[in-house]
């Protein structure tokens, strides 16, 4: 397509901050509906250590590693890593180390330049079962946000179905920056219209205890590791993934460098987030829509967006109102998002013509349903299996990835063939 503006275009000062604005009225939905992991009593000051990441991150990525304009923020597969591990009982003095050699060891694969010989592991297939377990393996918490206030379930149930009907009509037929504002004005509007129904909060969110900048005492567990190296494996895929899209899209020059400088980047700060408590940044695969719908690929068009980040994260009353956003809210948009995940999944197969025969679905299908068996397993069931296995068997996504493996690359490969 024709662009306005190239990768490496500077535009004038009153573009730069309009483009800016519009790049972050989709940064910050990433950062805040990513906080319902946060520890209790700490929510505040857990969104703005989000914030300060994820801004440093684009800045870095964008003047050093990957050279494109796109969006950082909390990876979804790390989120839901800390909800697998803190099922089984997990601290964050467990959690986060786990993710801290997560990040080592994608930073390594970086530098040794051994990427292009791992992603011959994730074939069509297999790339697109990761994308759609991501969603799956959502449900449950997403269920848990939308349902919170048992007093008024009817109400969400109706938001629910009416919101995301809504959301999926507005991304139809909107264009321009209007179109990458779905999220951001479902979110405004849809809590106004839920506290019109419900009542006002009487006051904003407010940490309850002292902020820690770094996370707490460390210690390891070889079975959070283990299940937290195959949520870096997820993730991996999708950096190297939405790298690629967009590279793609604006045909930009010397692909393999902008990888490895992109990973390298991305395990750096995922390091640096393990250190800090919170869940590691990754690229969103967002930005090929916004660059068609503005024709603006400049890469300096994000860097405001970055740098109100970095600012947001210095004023916990700002971070306090927009965490007035109500639980059920950011449920819905949630399941908006994981619904455009699955999407994704879906074009990933009819592009690469991944599915061409009943074993083709098969790799896909079982994959799924092991995950959101596993994702509503009681904890009785849980509490059977061995404790050394029980990070990784509770963790439905990673049981999901280790599946769909087996199944590509030796239970129905032979078959195929």
């Amino acid at each position: 397509m024709k662009l306005k503006l190239g990768l490496n275009d500077r535009p004038r000062l009153g573009a730069l901050l309009l483009y800016g604005l519009q790049w972050l009225m989709i940064c910050l939905p990433v950062v805040l509906t990513s906080t319902f992991v946060a520890p209790t009593g700490e929510v505040v000051f857990f969104t703005q250590k989000l914030f300060a990441i994820c801004g440093i991150t684009i800045i870095v990525q964008v003047l050093c590693g990957h050279r494109l304009p796109l969006v950082a923020g909390p990876a979804a597969v790390l989120l839901m890593g800390v909800i697998a591990a803190a099922s089984q009982g997990h601290t964050a003095s467990t959690i986060y180390p786990s993710m801290i050699i997560g990040g080592t060891v994608v930073t390594l694969l970086a530098l040794l330049g051994v990427m292009k010989h791992v992603q011959k592991i994730f074939t069509p297939r297999i790339v697109a079962a990761i994308v759609i377990l991501i969603s799956f393996t959502m449900a449950k918490p997403i269920v848990g946000l939308i349902f919170a206030d048992k007093s008024h379930a009817g109400l969400a149930l109706a938001a629910a179905i009416i919101g995301v009907a809504t959301m999926a009509w507005a991304n139809r037929i909107l264009r321009g920056i209007w179109k990458s504002m779905v999220v951001i004005l479902a979110m405004i509007l849809g809590s106004l219209l839920y506290y019109c129904l419900t009542g006002f909060p009487q006051q904003f969110v407010a940490d309850t205890t002292a902020p820690r900048l770094f996370a707490s005492e460390m210690s390891l567990d070889a079975g959070v590791i283990i299940a937290f190296l195959f949520c870096y494996i997820a993730l991996f895929i999708n950096q190297v993934g939405s790298v690629q899209s967009l590279g793609e899209f604006v045909e930009a020059p010397d692909m393999q460098r902008r990888q490895n400088r992109g990973l390298l980047i991305t395990g750096v700060m995922n390091v640096a987030s393990g250190t800090l408590g919170v869940p590691g940044p990754v690229d969103y695969s967002l930005s090929p829509g916004v660059v068609a719908s503005t024709s603006c690929a400049s890469r300096y068009t994000i860097l405001p967006a970055a740098v109100a980040m970095l600012l947001l994260s210095l004023f916990p009353q700002a971070v306090a109102v927009m965490l007035t956003i109500p639980q059920p809210i950011m449920g819905i948009v949630l399941l908006y998002l994981m619904a455009t995940q699955v999407a994704a999944g879906f074009e990933i197969i009819h592009s690469t013509k991944a599915v061409l025969s009943f074993n083709d679905g098969l790799v896909l299908g079982l994959p799924i349903m092991i995950t959101v068996v596993l994702s509503f397993a009681p904890a009785e069931a849980m509490a059977a299996v061995p404790s050394f296995l029980r990070p990784i068997v509770g963790n439905s996504f990673v049981m999901g990835i280790i599946v769909v493996l087996l199944l590509e690359h030796l239970v129905l490969r032979a078959k195929r063939e």
